[in-house]
């Protein structure tokens, strides 16, 4: 079933389509991701592809792994950050959540998870040169309720960051949004760090596919489309790249 967008807009160059659900963004955005890995597998031996790990993502990766035309034995899948310290059977490690909800259940040529458990030095240096022995071609990514990519959270994002990947301590309210999102039963079950992908690493990829759906996230959403591009809210970033499409739900757009 394919579902047509309620509202189209762009701001700067970010294109936005709006759906009446979830479920319907959900599936339009894993159809224009297909479309996107279709065509560059005509063209190209293996794509090299980045996720990301939340409940926001559930519809998407759903759809995603029922799609029936993706020849995943030639894409290599990655994930964009990891608790630091939290283990990688643990429920509430991003690695679990995209192992269950998505590596396991396709083919994929490869997938390279972030170990937490490592040392975040070493950890951050040998994921950083997987990530950059060759380009990324499509990174899947959301926004959180503070503006976040990834784990970028605004006291800590840099647009101009000279990392790859790094460890970050989380603000506040990083933190409460993984209980609000029921990943953790309690503020102080949340780990204080974690290991990111930066934001220039993750603007590096060739096509942005940013999937934000639910009313917690309808602030961000008005930040990120329309205040300024900054570092005070990291998503804003997205504006300024050539071929990214961001996807909501009419509870996170709220009319903006």
């Amino acid at each position: 079933m394919e579902y047509s967008p309620e509202i189209v807009k762009q701001f700067d160059h970010l294109n936005v389509k709006v759906f009446v659900t979830r479920e319907a963004m959900g599936i339009e955005a894993a159809s224009d991701i297909a479309d996107k890995l279709i065509e560059l597998l005509s063209k190209q031996s293996e794509v090299r592809m980045v996720f990301a790990a939340a409940p926001s993502q559930n519809e998407l990766l759903a759809a995603l792994v029922h799609h029936p035309a993706i020849d995943w034995s030639r894409v290599i899948a990655f994930h964009m950050d990891e608790y630091a310290g939290l283990a990688e059977d643990s429920p509430q490690s991003f690695g679990y959540f995209l192992t269950t909800s998505i590596f396991s259940k396709v083919p994929f040529k490869r997938t390279y998870v972030i170990n937490g458990t490592n040392p975040s030095h070493e950890e951050c240096r040998r994921y950083a040169e997987l990530i950059n022995e060759k380009p990324i071609d499509i990174v899947c990514l959301g926004i959180g309720e503070n503006g976040h990519l990834a784990f970028n959270d605004p006291p800590v994002a840099d647009f101009k960051d000279p990392e790859t990947m790094k460890e970050v301590e989380l603000d506040e309210a990083c933190r409460q949004q993984q209980v609000n999102d029921g990943c953790f039963a309690a503020f102080d079950d949340v780990p204080k760090t974690a290991l990111t992908l930066t934001i220039p690493a993750l603007l590096s990829g060739h096509y942005l596919f940013c999937v934000v759906p639910g009313p917690t996230k309808a602030t961000a959403v008005h930040q990120t489309l329309n205040g300024e591009i900054s570092e005070r809210c990291p998503a804003s970033i997205l504006r300024t790249h050539p071929n990214c499409i961001l996807y909501l739900d009419s509870d996170s757009y709220g009319g903006e």
